[in-house]
């Protein structure tokens, strides 16, 4: 934390999220060398191309679903003060499509833990029937396809609810009415809420869609490969790439405040 907060201070970016991004980074020459160690045959080069291939059509569909945001176009009224005409500009309010970030996949990980470990603790007691629940859990909660099914709905619905908790329309609404902006065609206050609102339920489920395959994605991997150093944790991924493109903003940022 505090090498973070120093490189927070003094550099470039978030120091905490550098650091995470640097130890994700550093282990992806060790898991290669492993993966060509251990599985590399030559008669399977045309898969090992597919799957570049794949992992760069990913990682691009990540950074357009981590840019992507829907403009809801607002207008400001005109004011006359001192002979003058103020106001009548448009413009618009960036509704961002993942709202969320990658705070769904840490939650729905930490739920899935709990039977994890309940499961653990039941399988080394001396009772039978507990024995059977906890080996039936860890069959539920440690990989495969049901784990998967819950993964996915778990990120799906925490998508949702983190995005109610975080934005709040009301507050839109309530901002754009006090600097005397509208949106065109939506009567201010309650209505313009209701809009905004409604706007950002749709958009979250594409949101919330993407967030729930890149989570499950790498279990995906896993069951089609029987490989696990083909996987990449799609937490992982997106923490790389937020980082990534946060630290091209603030480096843009910086080159355009010297050029003035």
């Amino acid at each position: 934390m505090w090498l973070g907060e120093l490189i927070s201070e003094f550099g470039i970016g978030n120091g905490v999220s550098l650091i995470i991004f640097a130890g994700i980074v550093s282990s992806i020459p060790q898991a290669t060398s492993q993966l060509l160690a251990t599985n590399y045959d030559p008669s399977q080069i045309p898969m090992y191309i597919a799957f570049l291939v794949a992992a760069v059509v990913i990682v691009a569909g990540v950074i357009v679903m981590t840019e992507a945001e829907r403009p809801v176009p607002i207008t400001y009224a005109k004011r006359v003060r001192g002979g003058k005409m103020y106001g009548g500009v448009s413009t618009y309010l960036p509704l961002r499509v993942n709202q969320a970030g990658v705070i769904p996949i840490i939650f729905a990980l930490s739920i899935l833990l709990f039977p994890q470990l309940i499961a653990g603790f039941f399988a080394g007691l001396a009772n039978p029937t507990l024995q059977m629940i906890g080996e039936t859990m860890k069959v539920w909660f440690t990989g495969g396809w049901i784990y998967s099914i819950f993964y996915f709905i778990l990120v799906f619905l925490f998508t949702y609810f983190y995005t109610a908790v975080t934005f709040d329309p009301d507050a839109i609404a309530t901002n754009l009415q006090k600097s005397g902006a509208f949106i065109p065609g939506v009567r201010p206050g309650v209505a313009t809420a209701e809009h905004v609102a409604k706007i950002l339920t749709r958009i979250t489920f594409a949101g919330a869609l993407f967030l729930a395959s890149v989570a499950v994605l790498p279990l995906a991997m896993q069951s089609m490969t029987g490989n696990n150093t083909l996987a990449i944790g799609g937490t992982a991924l997106l923490i790389v790439v937020s980082v990534v493109l946060d630290l091209i903003k603030k480096m843009d940022a910086q080159l355009s405040m010297r050029e003035y």
